[in-house]
């Protein structure tokens, strides 16, 4: 895979990079500006070679339109803050106003075109409508560094098409990504404990068909854990449950008992006859579950069970938080697979997304882990064993 190092000097040359700023947002308030920090290293690389630096990147989901709601603005500003250079917002992605900032560039200093998907092309399944888009990208660079790891999963205009029409290179946080996730597939030092969370399993299928062929033990939290608990015979209430799923999800307990491995689910549950804070929340076993309570959270005895799982391993990955950690009734099982990560001597690899929010909702700094990951999705799909377009363009350019 070609890196931004195999583009030579780039003094004075207009470099087009794609970021993933996708940041989470409570109003015009950025309240995790993780993904911001992890685009410094390339940006700064750029603008202290004197590269004349315009970046594309989106933010939320504006299916094609312009929506204010969806601006890059509060983005821009913390870019500003956060980097000795010059940023300025085009006030659009291809217009006049974006073609206005790229020609006012001056070496060293950043343009922000305005959120990609404000272009209906950016996302479309149709090929020539994607590379037309592409290719009014290209007017505004001499080369092309994909540094938007969160994205590379995507065969969209900004990710795969433009990397077909410029000298084009990795740039330093997707390189990164990539030698952790092979760090994690190709010859993991063991014990390999993965731990996996969030709402569906349908979400994680694929990951963990893989993974039961590498890692040697999985350990399963979140809303994902009430179809294991149900595919087990229990009966899990109200709690979310991917019901065409169980026996799906039978089969892996079976497969892994099978090939020796081990798939850590629940033994005790934090429930609540709500979705939230009130009256009624209790610890119970997860046989126990009661017909009229959800589960919110993993127990303190799972919390236990997995910091002792997760303290003899070698290599660990984790994506997708045990509960509804934003709540705080339910946060101490997502704290404690946490605290067992930074606490442990192995390679700790926190996959991104809500994760990545997790931790640091939680008060852990970034490197108290290994790593943490910028794109959960993608992670996840690289695990599985897909090929991911935003990479595999970059091969042989």
């Amino acid at each position: 895979m070609r890196t931004i190092n195999d583009l030579g000097d780039l003094h004075g040359k207009r470099v087009l990079i794609r970021c993933d700023f996708n940041v989470p947002l409570d109003g015009q308030t950025i309240t995790d500006d993780g993904r911001i920090k992890a685009a410094l290293p390339t940006l700064t690389q750029l603008t202290q070679a004197g590269a004349k630096v315009v970046v594309m990147a989106h933010l939320g989901r504006p299916k094609g339109q312009v929506n204010e709601k969806y601006s890059l603005a509060p983005v821009a500003a913390r870019l500003g803050e956060l980097i000795d250079a010059d940023v300025t917002l085009a006030g659009d992605v291809v217009g006049p106003a974006a073609h206005e900032a790229v020609a006012a560039l001056a070496p060293g200093a950043i343009v922000l075109l305005e959120n990609v998907r404000f272009e209906p092309a950016e996302e479309s399944k149709v090929d020539a409508e994607r590379e037309a888009l592409a290719a009014k990208y290209a007017e505004f660079g001499d080369v092309f560094v994909s540094d938007g790891f969160g994205v590379v999963h995507r065969k969209q205009a900004s990710v795969y098409d433009i990397a077909k029409l410029l000298p084009s290179g990795a740039g330093h946080l997707v390189a990164k990504e990539v030698e952790v996730l092979k760090k994690l597939t190709e010859d993991p030092e063991r014990p390999y404990v993965v731990v996996l969370g969030g709402a569906k399993v349908a979400d994680k299928l694929s990951v963990i068909d893989n993974l039961l062929k590498v890692a040697d033990t999985l350990i399963i939290g979140g809303g994902m854990g009430y179809t294991f608990l149900k595919a087990k015979g229990y009966e899990v209430g109200s709690s979310i449950l991917d019901a065409e799923k169980v026996d799906v999800v039978r089969g892996y307990l079976e497969e892994a008992a099978a090939q020796g491995k081990q798939i850590l689910i629940p033994v005790d549950t934090v429930v609540s006859p709500e979705f939230g804070e009130g009256e009624g929340i209790e610890v119970v076993d997860s046989d126990q579950i009661p017909a009229d309570k959800m589960g919110l959270d993993i127990g303190p005895k799972t919390a236990a069970l997995y910091a002792d799982a997760i303290k003899g391993a070698k290599t660990v990955f984790w994506n997708g938080p045990m509960g509804v950690f934003e709540m705080a009734s339910f946060a101490a099982g997502t704290k404690a697979v946490a605290q067992a990560l930074a606490d442990s001597d192995a390679f700790s690899v926190v996959g991104g997304g809500d994760s990545a929010a997790a931790v640091r909702q939680l008060g852990f700094a970034d490197d108290e882990f290994g790593h943490i990951s910028t794109g959960g999705g993608a992670s996840l799909e690289y695990l599985e064993g897909k090929k991911l377009p935003g990479l595999d363009v970059l091969e042989g350019n």
